[in-house]
């Protein structure tokens, strides 16, 4: 059984959908403590840090890995987590629209049967060209509010993204393509 580090309703939502069996426990680690110059090293360190988090309070014998995941959005130099507030994601979308930016995902998955496993996957992201009054009624639903650089793109934030270039499913929070890979490896090195 995989148990998801995160508090993400978007990355269980994937995992749900992919049919990958899991649970959930909330690692608790305070992101704001952890710190890097490299957004794609950043994640990867989030990550880490939220699946050695879980992974060491488990004490359930059915788990056979901790995947753990943080994303955030690299645009012009800056690296843009959740927006603190309405004020902050106006501003920003007032600076990404019609641009691209990075969206930096890391990966860590920690399991019996396999080495820990570290990655970021990142995908290119093209912001529509929105107008203020765009910007001020996306801002008003509160979507931007709750997800990394500002933007959910399986939800409202799917109309305002104009194109990605890489994985559709790492923009949500987890890359599926990823984890297949690294899930595939530690079936086979059990034997399974």
């Amino acid at each position: 059984m995989l148990l998801l580090a995160s508090a993400s309703p978007a990355r269980r939502r994937l995992l749900e959908q992919a049919a990958i069996p899991h649970r959930v426990q909330v690692s608790g680690v305070d992101e704001d403590a952890i710190h890097h110059a490299d957004p794609a090293q950043l994640v990867q360190l989030l990550a880490k840090a939220k699946a050695e988090a879980v992974r060491d309070a488990c004490t359930d014998a059915s788990i056979t890995a901790v995947l753990g995941c943080d994303s955030v959005l690299a645009f012009e130099g800056e690296v843009f987590g959740k927006p603190a507030d309405a004020d902050e994601a106006m501003a920003r979308w007032q600076r990404m629209r019609g641009r691209w930016g990075d969206l930096h995902t890391g990966h860590c998955l920690m399991g019996v049967s396999l080495a820990d496993q570290l990655s970021c996957v990142t995908t290119r992201v093209l912001f529509a060209n929105l107008s203020d009054q765009e910007i001020a009624a996306y801002v008003a639903t509160g979507e931007p509010l709750q997800c990394a650089g500002g933007f959910a793109l399986e939800g409202r934030g799917g109309a305002v993204v104009e194109r990605i270039d890489g994985c559709y499913s790492n923009v949500i929070g987890l890359s599926l393509p990823l984890l297949r890979c690294w899930l595939l490896a530690m079936v086979t090195a059990c034997g399974v």
